[in-house]
């Protein structure tokens, strides 16, 4: 179980990697095949697109069939494949295709993860879990930051990313070697994706679900970069240093989260706290974009902090879902979470190219006000959620 768990990890790990990076090669993208902004936002929101299309065949698969060949053939197909195309890519359309490829290989390690903590943990630590979780994974967060700046630098990024194709397709097959799929659960195989849609407590979960993820992971892994050159100025090298402060934010915020809602006895108002000074941060970065990078430093990192909320949400989510679909009911919360990341990432595209040839100042406000909003109007939504605690 344990060495199954730490393969699960590690594709997770490049999971998360896989999704930030865009912001760290985009200026070794537009010089060397014309990927511009708007094309990586695009390239970036299909990613999250079809990794929440994704969710719905992977809940089926994680019922059926287990977490060992869900995520073991898609990862080494999808993700190592589409790594491999990324490197070789001519034109920002192979990018395009690269990210889907890798949106698909993605899909399915978090929620193997989720699906044997929820089938072998107590329900009590499931939080704690997926929190944890998501804070080891989101270092990959941070080797996408400096360490791929610094090795898109030495080795170039083609080599760069042709190198993680093959990590990926060793994390893949060590998955296949040596994860352990639970036993099958009492009524496995019943009820469907309409059993869960029919709970009228999990829809305010799921509302927030899908905004509240949106602009730490829409920021951190597109924006940041190109904001911090236009706005700030910056080069490579602050870039980085943003991309990387943000991302530790998130890694702490991620562990600092996972034991609140044993601690205080509550998620809903753990989560919705923290939801409300991450909105609060973005309004302060619509107001000053331009405030100078110290500033806007701290506040992305406010930002990644306080919106990492994302394990416990789900938790506060699968509390609602009965063991038999354990399975749908994880992917169905991933889909909303991740899906609405990439309607966001595509419609934080379309305000950025609206705003083109005005002060960039204005154009990357715009787009932290469109986050803040859309949190805010999540979070009242979730008012109306009801409390559980396992």
């Amino acid at each position: 179980m344990h060495a199954g768990l730490a393969t699960l990890i590690a594709g997770y790990l490049l999971s998360q990697f896989y999704r930030s990076f865009l912001a760290v090669l985009a200026p070794g993208l537009a010089a060397d095949i014309g990927a511009g902004a708007d094309d990586l936002a695009r390239a970036s929101g299909l990613w999250f697109l079809v990794f929440a299309a994704m969710q719905i065949p992977v809940g089926a698969a994680l019922d059926r069939i287990g977490p060992r060949r869900t995520a073991g053939w898609l990862l080494a197909l999808g993700g190592g494949g589409g790594a491999a195309l990324f490197a070789a890519a001519q034109s920002p359309a192979h990018i395009l295709a690269a990210m889907a490829l890798i949106g698909i290989g993605c899909s399915p390690v978090y929620m193997a993860a989720l699906y044997i903590f929820a089938r072998e943990f107590r329900p009590a630590v499931f939080a704690t879990l997926a929190a944890g979780l998501v804070g080891v994974g989101s270092l990959g967060n941070l080797a996408g930051s400096a360490p791929l700046a610094w090795a898109a630098e030495a080795f170039g990024w083609r080599g760069t990313v042709g190198a993680l194709a093959a990590v990926t397709l060793g994390v893949a097959l060590a998955i296949l070697a040596l994860v352990r799929d639970p036993p099958p659960a009492e009524k496995a195989g019943q009820g469907s994706l309409l059993d869960l849609l029919r709970m009228p407590g999990l829809w305010p979960v799921l509302i927030l679900m899908g905004v509240h993820y949106a602009p730490p992971i829409g920021i951190r892994g597109l924006w940041v970069g190109p904001y911090f050159a236009e706005v700030h100025g910056a080069g490579p090298g602050l870039v980085g240093t943003a991309a990387l402060v943000m991302g530790l934010a998130m890694v702490a915020g991620n562990f600092a989260y996972g034991p609140l809602d044993r601690l205080f006895g509550t998620r809903k108002w753990v989560i919705l706290p923290g939801n409300l000074l991450a909105a609060a941060c973005l309004i302060a970065l619509w107001a000053f974009p331009a405030a100078g990078p110290v500033a806007a430093m701290a506040l992305l990192a406010g930002l990644g902090f306080f919106g990492a909320a994302f394990g416990v949400v789900m938790a506060h989510g699968r509390a609602f879902v009965p063991a038999h679909l354990a399975g749908r009911g994880v992917t169905l919360l991933n889909l909303f979470g991740i899906g609405g990341a990439g309607v966001m990432q595509f419609a934080s595209a379309r305000i950025h190219a609206a705003a083109a040839g005005g002060p960039p100042a204005e154009a990357y406000g715009a787009i932290f006000l469109f986050f803040g909003v859309t949190l805010l109007a999540g979070c009242l939504v979730y008012l109306l959620a009801r409390d559980r605690i396992d």
